[in-house]
């Protein structure tokens, strides 16, 4: 009796501890995964790289700014004048849910925005992703840079 017991006990010990470093390996991919878009995003702005934003941001796609909301095609507009700096993102929390990678973050980047040119104090951002059958799409953005 005493070695069903112990067997018993390596066994749970042992399902329960691969549980645990699986469900953790899962974690850290979908991480990876979330800042790989980000980084990839951000890149592609810096260039800019329109043919990859272009094929990036969904047809649904939303963003909200200061100022108000944005459409696909007025985004697309904005971040065709951007004239980005270099760019340090800190801070990155990501989350997934399905086919949706929520990235919440901190950016330090010189911006222009509405004929603006932005300082380079680190601000809140929330960027969107959605797995569709033609890859990750950028779905909504949430700029909290105050215009000044």
């Amino acid at each position: 009796m005493n070695l069903f017991k112990l067997a018993l006990i390596i066994t749970l010990t042992f399902v329960c501890t691969t549980m645990t470093v699986l469900a953790n390996q899962e974690v850290a991919t979908e991480k990876d995964l979330g800042e790989k878009l980000l980084r990839q995003l951000w890149g592609a702005m810096e260039k800019p790289d329109m043919e990859t934003i272009e094929k990036t941001i969904s047809k649904g796609f939303q963003s909200v700014h200061q100022y108000g909301a944005n459409n696909r095609e007025q985004e697309i507009e904005l971040i065709k004048g951007l004239n980005l700096g270099e760019y340090t993102l800190s801070n990155i929390k990501i989350t997934r849910n399905g086919p949706v990678i929520v990235a919440t973050y901190f950016i330090s980047v010189e911006e222009t925005i509405k004929e603006k040119r932005l300082l380079k104090t680190p601000v809140p951002r929330l960027s969107v992703f959605l797995k569709t059958d033609s890859g990750w799409k950028w779905m909504a953005h949430a700029n909290l840079k105050p215009l000044k």
